[in-house]
């Protein structure tokens, strides 16, 4: 009969304890040292599969864990370090239509101004940023015979006002959530209603639009429509480009994508795809990025914006919750009443939902 492994050592043990007495203890020793290390391996060597299915779900869950909150070793940034040549140019009429990016949106104005053309730059901190294409003059928009949307003629309820709380249907158009989490229904409709040349949006946001790009140009603001509404196509394209400028900075496509993602939404989860969102610049300062909340521009709009019916919709220091970064210049639609809780109480949409929406 063959020795078990245990058998020869203990019979290996035995012998020299006979002729080493005294140190017999270094044979008691060895043997438990011997077998005990002989049984771990062993476990491991009859449950090989089970190991390596093991080790093979870990290693998803840290790829998984990488891909949702990569490391950012690259020093890039979500500012933009380039400095934009400028040439300015007359234009008493509409604006010209040099390329200012690498996207296709158009502008718009609320007056005839004196626009800065862009140059292309190295890097966009956000393509949403638009070439300038189709203009409108003064009168296109000002004396633009559209009606008066009876919401943003209406009082804001706020919680000032005696309220206790204040509640909202999750069936009203208006306050409809998309983001990463909530993607754009595959029922949702809406009819597109036209701002100028190709730009449009949805149509019930028009009047408010136009009431706020006046009320802006009375107030010696001017402020130029960017990047309305966008199909997914256009979304895809946008959020790809970006993806590659970041792999092209020697990311791995999971760290490019979920960096990608805090600047530029992910397609089907994007307010721009619905018509609600809006992108809004000034002819003084004609880059997306933190600097717009500091012109004039952004601070009218972050202060008046809210009397039409549009909000700040990714706001500082509210990122972990929108997972979007900062956007000073990008605002959305949620409907008068809507918009003044939501600014009075420095909320985020989605804050505004858990709190208000039924």
């Amino acid at each position: 009969m063959k020795l078990t492994y245990r058998n020869k050592v203990i019979s290996r043990v035995e012998k020299f304890n006979r002729k080493h007495k005294a140190f017999s203890f270094l044979g008691l020793a060895y043997a438990m040292i011997a077998i005990t290390l002989y049984n771990f391996l062993f476990y491991f060597y009859r449950n090989a599969k089970r190991f390596t299915c093991l080790a093979c779900i870990i290693l998803f869950f840290v790829s998984s864990s990488s891909f949702s909150y990569p490391a950012m070793s690259l020093n890039i940034s979500f500012a933009a370090n380039t400095e934009i040549d400028e040439n300015i140019e007359q234009a008493p009429e509409v604006l010209s239509q040099e390329e200012v990016a690498e996207s296709d949106a158009e502008l718009v104005t609320a007056q005839d101004v004196d626009l800065e053309v862009l140059q292309e730059a190295s890097e966009v901190v956000n393509p949403d940023a638009a070439e300038i294409d189709n203009m409108v003059s003064v009168s296109e928009i000002l004396d633009a015979d559209i009606p008066v949307e009876t919401d943003a003629e209406e009082s804001r309820t706020l919680l000032s006002q005696g309220a206790e709380k204040v509640t909202f249907s999750s069936d009203d158009w208006k306050l409809i959530l998309v983001n990463k989490q909530h993607p754009i229904p595959d029922n949702y409709e809406f009819n597109l209603g036209t701002i100028s040349g190709s730009m449009q949006c949805d149509e019930r946001v028009i009047s408010p639009l136009f009431d706020m790009l006046k009320a802006a140009r009375a107030d010696g603001v001017n402020l130029i429509v960017c990047s309305p509404y966008r199909d997914l196509g256009r979304q895809t394209m946008l959020f790809g480009n970006k993806v590659d400028r970041y792999m092209g900075g020697g990311m791995s496509y999971m760290d490019a994508y979920n960096l990608a993602s805090q600047a530029v939404t992910v397609p089907g989860s994007s307010e721009h795809q619905i018509g609600l969102a809006i992108d809004i610049i000034t002819d003084g300062y004609s880059s997306l990025d933190e600097g717009f909340g500091e012109t004039a521009a952004g601070k009218w709009l972050a202060d008046n914006s809210a009397k039409y019916g549009f909000i700040l919709r990714y706001p500082s220091g509210k990122e972990e919750i929108t997972s979007i970064e900062y956007e000073p210049w990008h605002f959305r639609y949620v409907g008068v009443d809507a918009a003044g809780v939501i600014t009075d109480n420095g909320l985020c949409l989605e804050e505004f939902w858990n709190l208000y929406v039924e």
